[in-house]
């Protein structure tokens, strides 16, 4: 029997979610950033910023474009995971 749709979406929700705080977190890493430096550059707390690169939260699109800025670069480059 297949899987319902919404258990497919949720799935790919998770695995998105994920893939977005993988990518933030090699960008950072990548610029020799700690992610403590990132927050407070983001003035967001530490803790946020830890559950969006374990994908444990779903960032608003204005947080990953000010995380973008933060890290000099696009949007489309933290959002591109395939």
């Amino acid at each position: 029997m297949p899987k319902p749709i919404n258990d497919s979406i949720n799935m790919d929700k998770e695995i998105l979610k994920r893939k977005i705080g993988l990518r933030i977190r090699s960008i950072r890493e990548d610029k020799n950033l700690s992610i403590m430096d990132l927050a407070d550059m983001l003035d967001i707390e530490y803790n946020n910023l830890i559950r969006i690169e374990k994908g444990r939260t779903n960032p608003t699109i204005i947080t990953l474009y000010k995380i973008g800025q933060a890290l000099n670069v696009k949007l489309p480059e933290i959002v591109d995971v395939d």
